[in-house]
């Protein structure tokens, strides 16, 4: 005797299994179109199992090993990028800073130069001033 099971059942299981966390196919065909939470989902469930128990349970899901172990190796390089990237964004915090200590520097040095400019024609138009006193009172 065959049993036909409705479409919105199958559908009903699907959801319900997948508010319970467990990693199932959304609506896509075949699983390398998962979504990334539910790839990551089966390695986590499968991570900590043998080899043996990871056949039987590509086998249930219709997955195959291979699978499962390229999405773990794809998971551990993400999380390698992720430490990489933390380490560059170190690297950039720390060549910012010496780029802005090295502008701030030479900012206050421009400010110098700047004032002692300024100072200095302060001093040439009394020195222009005094000599045209000077030559009128001639």
């Amino acid at each position: 005797m065959v049993r036909i099971i409705g479409e919105q059942t199958l559908y009903n299981w699907r959801n319900k299994a997948r508010e319970q966390g467990r990693p199932v196919p959304g609506n896509k065909s075949t699983p390398e179109q998962w979504s990334a939470e539910a790839k990551l989902a089966t390695v986590i469930e499968t991570g900590s199992m043998s080899e043996a128990e990871l056949s039987e349970y590509c086998r249930e899901r219709g997955l195959y090993v291979e699978q499962v172990k390229a999405w773990k190796a794809e998971s551990l390089k993400g999380f390698a990028s992720s430490r990489e990237q933390e380490l560059e964004a170190k690297r950039q915090r720390k060549t910012d800073r010496k780029e802005i200590k090295q502008l701030k520097r030479e900012l206050r040095e421009k400010e110098k130069a700047l004032a002692e400019t300024a100072a200095l024609l302060v001093l040439r138009k009394k020195l222009d001033a005094l000599w045209e006193n000077d030559d009128e009172d001639d």
